[in-house]
């Protein structure tokens, strides 16, 4: 999965007006605490943090998987 597949599948998931807010703020444990922003800056795959994301807010990103 590339970067901008895991941008689009979360602005898909969360809407435009909390996508960046989520993906800035939100810390997900399954990233050791890291926000997905954190998580990419630390060299995680895209495909890693994705299934995270799905992990803690299944009902958000399951049409999206």
């Amino acid at each position: 999965m590339r970067i901008s597949d895991l941008r689009e599948r979360i602005l898909l998931s969360f809407g435009p007006q909390w996508a960046p807010s989520f993906s800035a703020d939100i810390a997900i444990s399954e990233l050791g605490s890291k926000s997905v922003n954190e998580a990419l800056a630390a060299g995680l795959e895209p495909d890693e943090i994705w299934r995270a994301v799905c992990k803690a807010h299944p009902k958000q990103t399951a049409p999206h998987k």
